[in-house]
């Protein structure tokens, strides 16, 4: 399926600014993709200096991998749907 710049540009015009940052870093990560490092690769790069935002910080005291149903809805500002 074909996507033009422009629809992607209006996408990005859509996005609530505190969404923006996210977009961002999924599409600097989709242009780069193709000469990601190794994982031998990554454990020889010197860390960043830019501090964890508090959701990250929470995702790392987070003892489970797994989001519950209403965790991500509410995480992605959409209803959970309450019924069966």
């Amino acid at each position: 399926m074909a996507i033009n710049n422009e629809k992607l540009v209006e996408m990005v015009k859509k996005l609530p600014q505190s969404a923006k940052k996210s977009a961002y870093d999924y599409l600097k990560f989709l242009t780069i993709s193709h000469i990601r490092p190794d994982w031998d690769e990554i454990s020889e790069l010197t860390p960043d200096e830019t501090p964890l935002s508090e959701e990250e910080e929470r995702q790392l005291k987070h003892n489970s991998e797994f989001v519950s149903w209403e965790e991500a809805m509410n995480e992605l500002n959409l209803p959970a749907d309450t019924q069966s």
